[in-house]
């Protein structure tokens, strides 16, 4: 699903990412660690396109992003989900106003919206803070809406940049158990993390980033330094999210960028 080949990211004269080669399975689910500064926000960057490589390939799917147009990475960027660092709520809409922005960006209808909305709500226990605002809100309590907002389009992808940054081990716990719910439901998720804790729990794969290198790359916890295994291209079957139109939901296919369209 995933693919990056030889890819440098330049700041500059600062380079953050230097010579990533790295490939992500289908369902997979990667831990990208290491000390601040080493890359793991810009790589995820680079996933959902906010970034463009400097040097080498960022394939998903087998389309390269750099390669299409803005109107198209605007499309693709519907079927990723992503938790930012600081949240980014906005401020002045409720908790179910946050939650609804990918669908309303999608051109999902009203009735459609409220009923999705509510049942994410449910699913993350926010029912009861569905009119709060962001400020009326604990940490934990925004991280689970940001979670909620990012998943609640059924992204074929989630992407998530230290989402247990500023709650407390106890809710990062509940944070947690949030993200392998949404693992197994057959996401594919990239997670990006100093929490120790959460990585020696997940036991999954681990990327380690250093000075914008691959130091090592296995299953497990925190991992010591070593080479990065080269990984062979793999593809995925998905299923597409339900349409709101009220049409049936089409057949497991294999989605491709290219095939996209407003």
């Amino acid at each position: 699903m995933i693919v990056l080949r030889e890819v440098k990211k330049i700041f500059g004269k600062n380079i953050v990412l230097d010579g990533i080669s790295l490939t992500i399975n289908p369902g997979e689910f990667v831990c990208l660690v290491g000390p601040s500064g080493a890359g793991k926000t810009t790589l995820l960057e680079l996933l959902i396109g906010a970034q463009r490589a400097t040097e080498g390939v960022v394939e998903v799917d087998g389309v390269d992003l750099r390669a299409i147009p803005a109107p198209v990475l605007q499309l693709y960027r519907r079927r990723v989900g992503f938790i930012f660092q600081d949240e980014r709520l906005i401020p002045h809409r409720t908790v179910a106003e946050n939650c609804a922005l990918p669908l309303e960006a999608s051109g999902w209808h009203d009735a459609a919206i409220q009923q999705r909305v509510a049942d994410v709500l449910q699913i993350l226990s926010l029912t009861t803070l569905a009119n709060a605002l962001p400020s009326d809100l604990s940490g934990g309590e925004r991280s689970r809406v940001a979670i909620a907002r990012a998943v609640i389009h059924e992204p074929m992808i989630l992407l998530a940049d230290e989402p247990t940054g500023n709650v407390d081990p106890q809710q990062s716990m509940e944070i947690l158990k949030l993200f392998q719910q949404i693992h197994q439901s057959g996401t594919t998720v990239v997670l990006a993390t100093h929490d120790s804790g959460l990585v020696e729990t997940l036991q999954t794969r681990v990327v380690h980033l250093q000075a914008g290198k691959i130091v090592q790359d296995g299953t497990g916890g925190y991992p010591s330094a070593g080479p990065a295994p080269q990984a062979a291209k793999h593809e995925i079957l998905v299923k597409e999210p339900a349409q709101n139109s009220g049409e049936e939901p089409p057949e497991k296919r294999k989605i491709k960028i290219t095939a996209i369209h407003s």
